[in-house]
């Protein structure tokens, strides 16, 4: 694997901060936190806002929006 520098690592970012990279681009990306600190300061935030909004997003929609929904479809098929 290779440091894919900076402007890789940030534009790779919100991919691997998703876990959707591949073993390549994510090796490239690891390799270039290990050695730049501003990276992965960004990495650290990144985490962090990931996190927060996932633990803000995890309400249920209501049975009766499931069923509009699903009604609204099938009606536009």
């Amino acid at each position: 694997m290779a440091d894919c520098g900076c402007t890789e690592a940030q534009a790779r970012m919100e991919d691997y901060l998703h876990g959707e990279l591949s073993k390549e681009s994510l090796g490239d990306v690891e390799d270039h936190l290990k050695e730049c600190p501003p990276c992965e300061e960004e990495r650290t935030i990144g985490v962090v806002l990931t996190n927060k909004v996932r633990s803000a997003c995890c309400e249920t929609a209501p049975e009766g929006l499931k069923l509009s929904i699903r009604e609204t479809i099938e009606r536009s098929s």
